[in-house]
């Protein structure tokens, strides 16, 4: 791909990255260690160790004691804290409380008493993490042994995340913001709105560990993701020898939903060799209902030309075969080398009928016809990595290199026949048919290198490349003369062919200061994007260059072992996605289609976020953002007038958000506990759109509360419930929703085995009603799905329960999440 002057400056960065290096934005230096012994005096080797906060007990980190019984938290905040210790066999052992405020902290060896074998299953009990965790910068949804994990999906999970909210048409937003970056274990997901919904509905919630809502993200990660970050990372098995788990589930709403699964580790002393692999059969059920109001303007006075009335209704059925395979080879203690390959084959089909009558100014009926549509895709991909990991140690401290090369291929096959049979004006049958193949390709080389600068301050610097390269075939054919439905001909004027070749280069810049009751941290990141858009007719050919940079720091202050603050800011993009700047569309029936927007443009933003926390637990955020550019899915009439409309998305002039955010988790009794988020929000749109000048907000809120129930005899149970207020979204007036979920868990066998029972919107009250106005067109809408379900899920666990020490599977980009958050 060409490139224009700027990329010189790009290349000069990523360069100069490369001698650098930063440390986690937050988190400071201070380190933790000791050793876990016998009341004999043994080493005891493989013991779980816990760091929990002085004030409430709550698990800040769990590490594992080493051959030599040794154990070590790296880059613990400064804080009051308790150091726990527990093995099999033996009580466990609590230490005194302690603080940190300098870079090392010892702890006086933790002396194990030997015990029942009765004891472990406390000791189980005790180190269940909560399900929500509220970090310094970002809330961790612990997804992981949750009874409303079984047989759900990644997309249910988020919908009951404090914060997130999923609108009709599957558009992820995050304290009332669109323009998210999503990450599965550390790798960008290509793909926005339905096709992303489609690929998490697809991701059973079994094989996830925890999500992450990282709102204002340091610079070490893409500056794609103006609203923030949701990094959801799968599960890892760290266990000795060889082990595994299957499970098996059932979901029924109005259809049926399996789930089965099976993981395999094998792991000895310099070699790891994992693979999972989940079949998933669901169909589900939705219904849209929609009214809609045509105008004109006749000097100066707005007139009703007609109305339409769309009822539609329809089934799709997903097959999915999900599948992990890879391999990590210790060449020494402080060297991995990594692989692993991912992929994933979903086939689906749907019909759906769609009723619609159309009306003049009098009420008089002048349409009236039923469309089927029946579709079909066979969507293919996967993904390689190759991971490299060095850690150096001197004496400041330890350095790490790592290095990461991606390989992804998406490939979509979708084919479509709408058949429509008209009864007014007049008896007759039209077949529109279409042929999509879609072929995405994302190659990537990342590498990080972080090291101290001195006992209290470090540096990390990194550099990535990547490559894109799409090419979208699109054949629409229609009958060659009105009613031969059985003789079909190319349509040109709906057929097309998009290619599209992006390259970025990346690096980025970071510092952090520890100083006493201080956590100083500054970062810049620049970025050169090269973009070249082809469609078959040469008018709508673009070719981009731009390089932008990036800045973020942040600031937290601890006042006392209650009370810290902390002010972080930074300038993020959002880039058009590869499916927004297709201008292909597709058809719910021939007056109502979905297309994408070649004029697209970034949207720009500059996020700003103070935030203070109170015994490490209560918190209360403020964030401001303003978005240039914002990218707003929109439902307008279509640019062939008539009572055609499309559903695409557009750039209006500017965004502003502010929100405050409150964070209570209680401890009503010690079987009984609750994590309460609530998200008061204001957006303000500005632009035009269709003719239409739009200039206006809305005060909205979204309220989340769970509860976790420890009954006693491996009972647990967790109760969800949330609601988001009526809000604006640029044109968009919704009303309020909310649900409510509950599940239930029981431990068989010595808590090998796992059985759990949970139903979603028990109550079937999670359904999107809408309005849409510009100067010429007014829609009002009803939309639902099969929301409400119940499922029945087994989970059983066998193999070796000894857990290796230290040693972490992952490449690079794993392992910089793990950094940043403290796992």
């Amino acid at each position: 791909m060409k490139t224009s002057y700027s990329s010189s400056r790009a290349t000069l960065l990523l360069l100069s990255g490369l001698g650098l290096a930063q440390v986690s934005y937050a988190q400071s230096a201070a380190t933790v260690s000791g050793a876990v012994r016998s009341s004999a005096g043994a080493v005891i080797d493989y013991a779980t160790v816990t760091l929990h906060r002085a004030q409430d007990s709550t698990v800040v980190k769990t590490e594992f004691s080493d051959d030599k019984g040794l154990f070590a938290f790296e880059q613990a905040p400064a804080g009051q804290y308790l150091v726990s210790a527990s093995q099999v066999g033996f009580e466990r052992q609590w230490s005194r409380p302690f603080g940190v405020s300098g870079e090392k902290v010892s702890v006086p060896a933790l002396l194990l008493a030997a015990s029942a074998a009765t004891q472990l299953k406390e000791v189980q009990v005790t180190g269940t993490r909560p399900q929500f965790e509220r970090l310094a910068d970002r809330t961790v949804v612990n997804v992981e042994n949750s009874p409303l994990s079984a047989g759900n999906t990644s997309l249910d999970v988020l919908r009951r995340s404090p914060g997130v909210t999923v609108d009709g048409s599957d558009n992820l937003a995050l304290r009332g913001r669109q323009g998210l970056l999503v990450l599965i274990d550390g790798k960008r997901q290509p793909m926005t709105g339905t096709e992303l919904a489609d690929y998490l509905r697809n991701l059973p919630a079994d094989q996830v560990k925890n999500i992450e809502l990282i709102t204002n993200p340091p610079a070490k990660y893409d500056a794609q993701g103006g609203a923030g970050i949701i990094a959801i990372n799968l599960k890892k098995d760290q266990k000795l020898g060889t082990n595994g788990s299957a499970n098996l589930s059932y979901g029924y709403g109005r259809y049926g939903k399996f789930t089965s699964g099976l993981s395999l580790n094998h792991r000895r002393k310099n070699l790891n060799v994992f693979g999972t692999y989940t079949f998933a059969d669901r169909r589900n059920w939705n219904a849209l209902t929609i009214n809609r109001d045509f105008f004109v303007n006749q000097d100066g006075v707005r007139m009703l030309t007609g109305r339409s009335f769309l009822d539609n209704e329809g089934v799709g059925h997903g097959r999915s075969h999900n599948w992990k395979a890879g391999l990590d080879y210790y060449l020494s203690e402080r060297t991995v080398l990594g692989v692993v390959a991912n992929g994933l084959a979903l086939q689906t089909d749907s019909r759906g009928s769609n009723d619609v009558v159309s009306y003049a100014p009098n009420g008089n009926v002048t349409e009236r016809y039923q469309s089927v549509n029946l579709r079909d895709g066979d969507l293919p991909n996967y993904s390689l990595n190759a991971n490299f990991r060095h850690t150096f140690q001197d004496s400041l401290g330890q350095h790490e290199l790592s290095a990461d090369a991606d390989y992804a291929r998406y490939d979509s096959r979708r084919g479509q026949q709408l058949d429509t049979r008209y009864t007014l004006p007049a008896e007759t049958l039209d077949r529109l048919t279409s042929d999509q193949r879609n072929d995405l390709t994302i190659q990537s080389v990342k590498a990080d290198y972080t090291r101290p600068l001195s006992k209290t301050s470090r540096l990390e610097a990194g550099s990535k490349v990547s490559w894109v390269l799409s090419d979208n075939d699109l054949l629409f054919k229609v009958p060659v003369r009105p009613g031969a439905v059985d003789e079909l001909v190319r349509d040109p004027s709906r057929s097309n062919r998009f290619r599209y070749d992006e390259n970025i280069l990346a690096g980025y810049v970071s510092v952090s200061q520890t100083l006493p009751q201080w956590t100083l941290q500054a970062g810049l990141r620049g970025e050169q994007t090269n973009a070249i858009g082809r469609p078959e007719a040469d008018s709508g050919r673009f070719d981009r260059h731009y390089f932008q940079l990036f800045p973020s720091a942040a600031v937290k202050h601890t006042f006392s072992d209650k009370n810290e603050t902390s002010l972080s800011l930074s300038r993020r993009i959002d880039r058009p996605s590869y499916g927004q700047l297709n201008p292909f569309r597709s058809y719910i029936n021939p007056t109502t289609y979905g297309a994408g927007n070649q004029d697209l443009r970034p949207q720009t933003s500059y996020n700003l976020e103070l935030t203070h926390t109170f015994r490490q637990k209560y918190s209360v955020g403020l964030s401001y953002a303003v978005t240039n550019n914002p990218i707003v899915g929109t439902v307008q009439p279509a640019p062939e007038g008539g009572r055609t409309v499309v559903s695409t998305t557009e750039n209006l002039d500017r965004q502003f958000n502010y929100a405050l955010t409150l964070t209570a988790p209680v401890e009503i009794t010690k079987w009984w506990s609750v994590y309460n988020n609530a998200v008061l929000y204001y957006s303000r749109f500005q632009g035009k759109l269709a003719g239409t000048t739009l200039n206006a907000g809305r005060p909205a809120y979204n309220l989340s509360s769970n509860s976790t129930f420890v009954l006693g005899h491996d009972w647990k149970a967790d109760l969800n419930a949330n609601y988001d207020s009526p809000n604006r979204y640029a044109y968009f007036v919704g009303r309020g929703q909310g649900q409510v979920s509950f599940g239930v868990q029981k431990g068989l066998w010595h808590n090998r085995a796992t059985v759990k029972l949970n139903a979603t919107d028990i109550f079937f009250t999670n359904k999107t009603r809408s309005t849409v106005a510009f100067d010429n067109y007014g829609e009002r809408f009803f939309q639902r799905f099969e929301s409400r379900v119940v499922t029945l899920s087994l989970n059983y666990r066998f193999g070796n329960d000894k857990v290796a020490p230290s040693k972490r599977r992952g490449g690079g980009a794993e392992d910089e999440k793990r950094r940043a958050g403290g796992n």
